[in-house]
């Protein structure tokens, strides 16, 4: 069960038709900001991208080198040859994830590929230091697969493996794999053009680690302890959620009536549901919440 994208739970809980269509809208619209933080502020500084989108870049590069930037025209084809490279990766998220986080990603990366090509690089920085555009273009581009993120998909390349390797493991998430795997790249980058272009890159792709971590909290885990006399609050939690809930019978200390003290473990988009089902049938019941909880053992991870 752990290991499945869609548990049953998950198709009980399914978004309606109406909230579907808003997750591919937001899936466009991170696209959208994700593309924008690209060619207004990273590309015009000549610095590249992590993971399968910069080594499109450096494809790019080279191949300007090559032929003559003239002959590739005025259309930035970086996203297109992302789009060519990740179809390996979408068989694997095909395959290995769900189709419906597959689908939405194919969405993302050719929304991408078409809003690359669509906006134009300009030959000088929007921000003269190099540092602020390094800082502006990491938070909008986190914020951007964030977005993405938050709609079931992401952004190709190795936010897909990075999802992947969430669902498989305990400790990862989907900034801290692609961090590991764009040293490696920033390395060929310093090798291929110079140390200074790999040291901003370093720093953008840092800051826009940190932003998809802050946007994408999905994978931050919450706590629930409650304290009601309503057993239906735990019933409707399994029901709605999916979740285990272990109870133990208590009673409170100063009016000696008895309760059940229910815990339960949820990731942190979950944390609304519980407490709406708190609050229509026992809104007087005591709750505390610990988020940031590291779990061991058979707990569904959820995307």
């Amino acid at each position: 069960m752990g290991d499945n994208f869609l548990s049953k739970s998950d198709e009980m809980t399914r978004p309606s038709a109406k909230k579907e269509a808003k997750r591919y809208v937001t899936v466009i619209i991170g696209a959208f900001i994700f593309s924008v933080s690209v060619n207004l502020f990273i590309a015009p500084l000549g610095l590249y991208n992590g993971g399968v989108l910069g080594i499109a870049q450096i494809i790019r590069t080279l191949l300007s080198r090559t032929v003559g930037a003239s002959a590739l025209g005025a259309v930035d084809i970086a996203g297109i040859i992302n789009f060519l490279i990740n179809v390996p990766l979408f068989i694997l998220a095909f395959k290995t994830i769900s189709k419906e986080f597959f689908a939405k990603t194919l969405v993302s990366v050719f929304c991408q590929a078409v809003f690359m090509a669509v906006i134009r690089v300009p030959a000088e920085p929007v921000v003269d230091d190099v540092l602020t555009n390094c800082i502006i273009g990491g938070i909008l581009g986190g914020i951007g697969l964030g977005f993405t993120l938050r709609s079931s998909a992401c952004g190709g390349g190795i936010d897909i493996i990075g999802v992947y390797m969430l669902r498989k493991g305990d400790g990862y998430s989907v900034g801290k794999v692609g961090l590991v795997i764009n040293f490696i790249i920033y390395c060929v980058c310093a090798v291929l053009f110079n140390i200074q272009v790999a040291i901003y890159s370093i720093i953008y792709a840092a800051v826009y680690t940190l932003a998809v971590d802050r946007v994408h909290s999905q994978n931050i885990n919450v706590t629930c302890l409650i304290i009601s006399k309503e057993k239906e609050v735990r019933e409707q939690i399994m029901s709605k959620l999916g979740r285990g809930v272990t109870c133990w019978n208590g009673f409170g200390a100063y009016t000696g009536a008895e309760s059940e003290l229910m815990v339960t473990v949820v990731n942190k988009y979950e944390e609304p549901v519980v407490r709406q089902i708190i609050k229509e049938i026992d809104a007087n019941a005591f709750v505390i919440f610990f988020e940031g909880t590291r779990v061991t053992g058979h707990f569904e991870r959820r995307i």
